[in-house]
């Protein structure tokens, strides 16, 4: 173990969480928008995309009567994923009296500047200090593709119990920080809430975040703890994997010494540079005894792995360079073999009833273009990366 991993801490488990595994929009949504409907005193809520569609129009239409029955509405968007959102879905929302802000606005950006990268990947609701929604879902509706008959394949975690208090404190950190940087002044006095959540339940659960100054790992080496210490399976589902050395490094080892590891992925082509980069990773994972699963029913837009029937993670952060250096990302990390199993059980339906495996041989079988694609590809990513200069040896074959 690298000596960075070993003298990395451990994710900061609380216990006496209640939490409830919500798979795609038709259970999140409805979700979301009941416990907008119900905030008395305060809806915080952060997403990287706020899409001008029928579901993104429900979310804000219930934000907007939250604020006008005098809700302290907070919504912070991605300058990049929610581009049009300012002038667009936000006006109104701003007009109810809700607080609108974006996050790096990309409006009047023609330059390119490597902290341009840095995106608001999170996506994260909490309601009167008291309950939660952390996972991989934005506001965008489950069909916005016009092509699929199943919903995009995605999941989130509705929280309560102590970790709220955690999920609370960093959207208010970051929130302080945008409105610092695009207002220059300080944000008004919080709201005033309840006392913190008590006990909820029985579950055992942390929060890792990722950012650009003291967390710029946690999440990356909460995988790699779980998958060095993995006794027996390991099941990954993400939409953009293509891992750094020594992920790559810890899930061929756990192959070689006999664990189990699946990885349902991208079946259609959402971006080409991602998709093709990460075929060029099969021939590798297939030989050491990987298992690869290609979602095909719909888009896959998932960032969950299961470790052992007791290790869950669910969140916003993709296994891939944006996402474990760039990126403010959250993730809960689960220790309950409840909730854990769940989860995999929704993980090994998909993966026997909606995706395809690939075997050696249909690599052997690939061919030379569609080779010479995927390490084009790849190699386009390192050079993106590189130019960065985040990721130092990480993508070095």
């Amino acid at each position: 173990m690298s000596t960075v991993l070993s003298n990395a801490a451990a994710p900061d488990f609380v216990a006496g969480n209640r939490l409830q595994l919500l798979g795609s929009g038709g259970e999140y949504f409805p979700a979301l928008i009941a416990a907008i409907d119900a905030a008395l005193l305060e809806v915080h809520l952060e997403t990287y995309i706020f899409s001008d569609d029928v579901t993104g129009r429900k979310v804000a239409a219930a934000l907007a009567r939250a604020a006008q029955r005098g809700v302290a509405v907070r919504v912070l968007v991605d300058g990049f994923g929610a581009r049009e959102f300012a002038a667009g879905l936000g006006v109104a929302l701003a007009a109810s009296g809700a607080e609108v802000m974006t996050y790096r606005p990309e409006a009047g950006q023609t330059r390119f500047r490597r902290h341009r990268l840095r995106r608001l990947h999170r996506k994260l609701s909490v309601f009167d200090g008291r309950m939660a929604f952390v996972g991989g879902i934005n506001v965008l509706d489950d069909f916005d593709d016009g092509k699929s008959e199943s919903a995009r394949f995605d999941f989130a975690v509705r929280v309560e119990g102590p970790l709220v208090v955690r999920i609370h404190a960093t959207m208010r950190h970051v929130w302080r920080l945008v409105r610092w940087a695009r207002l220059g002044r300080r944000p008004p006095a919080p709201v005033e809430l309840p006392p913190s959540p008590t006990v909820q339940g029985t579950t055992k659960a942390a929060l890792l975040i990722r950012d650009n100054l003291h967390h710029r790992r946690d999440i990356e080496h909460a995988y790699l703890l779980a998958i060095r210490s993995a006794r027996h399976e390991i099941v990954i589902s993400n939409a953009y994997f293509l891992p750094g050395r020594r992920f790559r490094s810890a899930l061929l080892a756990a192959a070689k010494r006999g664990v189990s590891v699946k990885l349902l992925l991208q079946g259609r082509v959402e971006h080409v540079l991602q998709h093709y980069a990460t075929q060029s990773l099969y021939d590798r994972m297939l030989s050491a005894g990987v298992r690869v699963f290609e979602y095909e029913k719909a888009f896959l837009h998932a960032k969950v792995a299961v470790i052992d029937g007791d290790w869950a993670t669910v969140g916003s952060s993709n296994i891939d360079p944006f996402s474990l250096l760039l990126s403010r990302e959250a993730n809960v990390v689960v220790r309950d073999a409840a909730f854990a199993g769940q989860l995999r059980a929704s993980l090994e339906a998909a993966i026997g009833g909606a995706a395809r495996e690939v075997r050696p041989e249909d690599q052997r079988q690939r061919s030379w273009l569609g080779r010479l694609a995927g390490r084009a590809a790849y190699a386009v990513v390192r050079i993106l990366i590189g130019v960065t200069r985040y990721a130092g040896k990480q993508y070095a074959d």
